[in-house]
């Protein structure tokens, strides 16, 4: 195999890699865990973004797989464990009343 096509192929898994763990951190249900997700998968990518020697990437590939794994558990157990949206979400919130799906304050704000 020639070190153009073993490059090609690194290339290959590294960015397939990149591709699950950001698609598997989309899953959490939490928020701040999806959010830590991501921001955790982009920052060791670009950390590492120029590492050349190839036993170094494949040892990362490897651990990054294994993070992968982990997600994938605890993203299973995050969906037992199901809370109502932030308002970061940008999703409505509050009490249905009926009338086509709008929502109204269950509580009006200011002094009680």
């Amino acid at each position: 195999m020639s070190v153009a096509s073993l490059h090609r192929e690194t290339g290959f898994q590294v960015r397939s890699l990149f591709r699950s763990l950001m698609r598997q951190s989309t899953q959490f249900s939490n928020y701040n865990f999806r959010e830590y997700a991501r921001r955790k998968t982009r920052d060791s990518f670009r950390e590492h973004q120029n590492e050349s020697e190839d036993r170094r990437i494949q040892e990362l590939i490897q651990s990054g797989l294994q993070e992968l794994r982990l997600l994938k558990r605890q993203t299973t157990i995050s969906q037992f464990y199901q809370m109502d949206k932030l308002v970061v979400e940008g999703q409505k919130t509050g009490k249905e009343t009926g009338e086509h799906g709008s929502i109204v304050r269950q509580k009006e704000p200011g002094w009680n």
